[in-house]
């Protein structure tokens, strides 16, 4: 290469297309601005976003901030090429954990990085979060596009999502009210969410079957379309809730499942009593056939199930024992399906954080 040709490269020659950028910005702009909302007026272009907590109606706000990705999810998308559903998940793994610390989701932002931006499929990711962002009715103050070439693998992305809501000072929720004789309602999940997709890949990769192959466990679906089915957002139900004032402690329940993430919200010396014998024999919820599928084809441990999966339940919610069929009725009325899958009971030493009735879990 001779020096005239070396002091003539542009960062376009590296990988990077600042004039997509730019375009890209202006493509998704109508798209964000369907998420504006009291506080946010979720416009793009400046180096930062503003939210007015006191036009939002707040007196005393404490902020709660939450971040999280998709995981693995996203290669099903990229291999599929159907990437309008994975912003929603974004958003959900998000807002999901501010709503368990009693926090109204306020703001969102996102950061999609790439090895090179493709328009019409950021566009298409874009619009999953702007689903996402009105479901739970929080603005999409901003957010970062970055091309890293070299860095990712051509047709590859990423993406990280961070939200922040509030709670008025002496609302938080912290699990402190917990009781012995509580109920815990699960609300159904919409199917494996946005964890465990590790492990729903190779048990993929063990069944022989495509991403466009017909779906074993749902019909009239691919198998990538069926497992790509977004996170439940259950901002608005869960919030109804909270208002009645009978809500003790909520649990999203993610990565870690059942076993791992209701303890979370647990005083030390209470455990949670969930109403299961066995994988088949339940007295409360039936466990989604994906999970059926999951199970059966990677000879994967109920077990294992229980503390990798959601299992049909993505969040629970405990409330007192009087108050049940009140906050049941709220979160129905909400278009949750709604169970009751258990109690908390009085801890002894040698307990574990979650027990079951069979004794083959």
């Amino acid at each position: 290469m001779s020096e005239k040709d070396t002091n003539s490269l542009r960062y376009k020659d590296a990988g990077v297309d600042i004039d997509a950028g730019n375009a890209f910005v202006e493509r998704i702009k109508p798209l964000v601005k369907r998420t504006s909302r009291t506080g946010a007026d979720a416009s793009l272009g400046g180096f930062g976003g503003f939210f007015d907590l006191k036009a939002a109606g707040y007196n005393d706000p404490i902020l709660v901030a939450a971040n999280d990705g998709v995981g693995t999810k996203l290669k099903i998308a990229i291999e599929t090429g159907i990437h309008n559903t994975v912003g929603i998940d974004l958003v959900a793994m998000c807002v999901n954990d501010l709503i368990v610390q009693g926090a109204e989701p306020l703001l969102f932002l996102d950061y999609f990085a790439t090895a090179q931006l493709d328009i019409d499929e950021g566009e298409q990711i874009i619009a999953g979060i702007v689903e996402g962002c009105q479901q739970a009715g929080c603005g999409l103050i901003g957010g970062e596009t970055a091309e890293l070439p070299g860095l990712y693998a051509k047709g590859d992305y990423d993406l990280a999502g961070f939200a922040v809501g509030a709670v008025e000072r002496g609302q938080q929720l912290t699990g402190k009210d917990v009781a012995a004789g509580d109920i815990i309602l699960g609300l159904a999940s919409n199917g494996v969410h946005s964890n465990g997709f590790s492990l729903v890949r190779k048990v993929a990769e063990i069944s022989g079957l495509s991403w466009n192959d017909p779906c074993p466990f749902a019909s009239d679906m691919t198998l990538g379309e069926a497992l790509l089915t977004p996170t439940r957002i259950y901002v608005r139900s869960v919030l109804a809730a909270i208002a009645t004032g009978s809500v003790h402690g909520i649990a999203h329940i993610t990565g870690g499942g059942l076993l791992e993430n209701i303890p979370r919200i647990l005083p030390k010396n209470m455990k949670a009593q969930l109403d299961r014998t066995n994988w088949q024999d339940c007295n409360s919820w039936s466990v989604p056939a994906v999970f059926d599928w999951i199970m059966t084809v990677g000879g994967v441990a109920p077990r294992e199930m229980l503390r990798t999966f959601n299992c049909g339940i993505g969040m629970t919610v405990i409330v007192a024992a009087n108050a049940a069929e009140k906050v049941t009725s709220i979160l129905e009325e909400e278009g949750e399906t709604v169970f009751q899958i258990g109690q908390i009971a009085e801890k002894e030493d040698d307990d574990e954080d979650v027990t079951f009735m069979g004794e083959d879990l």
